[in-house]
């Protein structure tokens, strides 16, 4: 089965072009080597994925080239569990740089603008 056809029918892109460009990109590795897009997977390879901020390693459980639920989507592989943990850490770290800013939910006022001038300074 090709690499793009299961990465689609999983649920980690919602298309397969989607998922061309993540391979094409080096976005996708199996066994620790970059693939191309027809690469011919099986049961017990194992695949990294790298979206946006994350990482995931995956090892394939099963495979299809039909897309359905979520839930049966999640039966086709297994997240290792040093892949949770690391991601659980950097997502924690990313909160954390924050510091603390909570986005308002409207513009500011002239009145707010002005005050948040005079506590920078300018």
């Amino acid at each position: 089965m090709r690499l793009d056809k299961w990465l689609w029918a999983a649920r980690f892109f919602k298309t397969r072009s989607l998922a061309k460009g993540a391979i094409d990109g080096g976005k996708v590795h199996c066994a620790g080597q970059r693939v191309k897009t027809s690469k011919e997977i099986a049961v017990g390879d194992m695949l990294t994925i790298r979206q946006g901020y994350e990482q995931k390693e995956v090892r394939i459980l099963a495979l299809s080239d039909q897309r359905r639920g979520a839930a049966e989507a999640a039966l086709l592989y297994q997240e290792t569990a040093a892949s949770k943990a690391s991601r659980e850490s950097r997502t924690a770290q990313r909160k954390a740089g924050a510091g603390g800013f909570i986005p308002g939910d409207h513009k500011p006022t002239k009145k707010e603008r002005r005050q948040m001038q005079k506590l920078r300074g300018t």
